[in-house]
């Protein structure tokens, strides 16, 4: 389970996203240099995604989160300030069925590796998907496999992407959207594989038993969100969202949808372990900046960095991810936890995003101002941890 949103204006766009994976599943947040596409100096080589090898077409610097064991990211950013995440989607085609190919994680690489634009991306994406096919395990917990739907963002311009096997369908997004774990495309598709013919009705490929209270009261969370004014204060909000009072959502029953929320609880089996918010300025002279939380973002900072390049090597650590879910299990075991740790972070959040505007402009202080950063938000942390051993 996975939300994102986005909301683009005439000067960029917000991307959002949460991240829902298994609860023992660490997740890494690691930042990539560019890669050479084949030239004359250089021979067209292959890469290793999750469970098949393609060819190497280069790839763009970037900031992704992924499971610690997996190749392809549940979100990302490039430098050409393209922005993706995806979310698990159920169809009427059984995915457990297909031969292994590129997952949806793995897409969402791909599309950040190739595209300079949602455009671009989009194109990458359907392409590697037509050509390869998706299949394979996608949750090591469990062994299941599944498809994906995907929000792809630039500056300008943003596509939600839908896909069942090798088969997709793809709406241009004019302003703000979001999606969550359920069909959201039928007839108003813009572009769709040579197999969905025009006029279809592409919600009839969704599962007909496959339940969306799960995914409903989260996107009428988001959609909320979206109808007023969308800053990425807001949306640190939005992704801590508990659907109520602030403590841990009770609880749940996915056909009703009653105690899932934007900030996933659902204990022993499933949580929010990454999230992201990113600005993709329109200027391309402005820095493109992040704010990313390692774990539960409820028990967690949004750490502000600068992608692709400044940007903590502690957030690609298991042991960064495991100390947050830490705090995460204390927070659902202790009904006052929560309440201590928010009071520890959000103060700090508050200091970092403040000092993070203030060096924005001044790229030459933005390795050293994330560093600092993250060293203020480990020491909190290991305070917290300390409290946490003796209560």
């Amino acid at each position: 389970m996975c939300d994102s949103l986005c909301a683009i204006s005439p000067d960029g766009a917000l991307f959002a996203k949460n991240s829902d994976r298994p609860s023992s599943e660490a997740q890494l947040i690691e930042a990539y240099p560019a890669r050479p596409e084949a030239h004359e100096g250089r021979a067209g080589g292959a890469v290793r995604a999750t469970h098949i090898e393609i060819e190497d077409a280069g790839a763009a610097a970037l900031l992704g989160s992924r499971p610690e064991w997996g190749w392809g990211f549940e979100h990302g950013v490039n430098e050409h300030r393209v922005a993706i995440g995806n979310e698990k989607l159920y169809t009427r085609l059984n995915p457990n069925k297909e031969a292994p190919g590129l997952t949806g994680m793995d897409l969402v690489r791909l599309g950040l590796e190739r595209g300079r634009s949602a455009d671009e991306a989009l194109e990458a994406m359907t392409s590697a998907l037509e050509r390869h096919g998706q299949g394979g395990v996608c949750d090591q917990s469990t062994g299941e496999s599944y498809f994906s739907s995907f929000l792809i963002c630039d500056p300008a311009n943003a596509w939600v992407l839908e896909t069942s096997g090798r088969c997709w369908a793809a709406k241009c997004v004019e302003g703000r959207a979001a999606i969550s774990n359920r069909i959201s495309i039928g007839r108003d598709w813009t572009r769709a594989s040579e197999d969905v013919a025009p006029g279809d009705d592409w919600d009839e490929r969704r599962h007909p038993r496959a339940p969306t209270g799960h995914a409903d009261v989260r996107l009428a969370a988001s959609n909320a969100c979206l109808a007023g004014e969308v800053t990425p204060a807001t949306l640190a909000a939005h992704l801590r969202n508990h659907g109520g009072p602030a403590g841990i959502p009770p609880d749940f029953e996915p056909v009703s949808g009653r105690g899932i929320s934007v900030c996933m609880h659902l204990r022993g089996f499933q949580n929010t372990t990454s999230s992201i918010i990113t600005a993709l300025p329109a200027d391309p002279g402005r820095p493109l900046r992040a704010w990313v939380a390692p774990g539960q973002p409820c028990v967690s900072v949004y750490v502000p960095v600068f992608p692709p390049h400044a940007v903590p090597v502690a957030l690609a650590e298991p042991a960064t991810w495991h100390a947050f879910e830490a705090l995460r299990q204390w927070a659902e075991a202790d009904d006052a936890a929560l309440s201590r740790i928010r009071e520890t972070f959000a103060p700090l959040e508050g200091e970092l995003w403040a000092e993070a505007d203030a060096v924005a402009g001044q790229a030459d202080k933005h390795a050293a101002f994330v560093e600092d950063a993250w060293t203020r938000v480990w020491d909190a942390a290991a305070r917290l941890a300390s409290v946490r051993t003796r209560a």
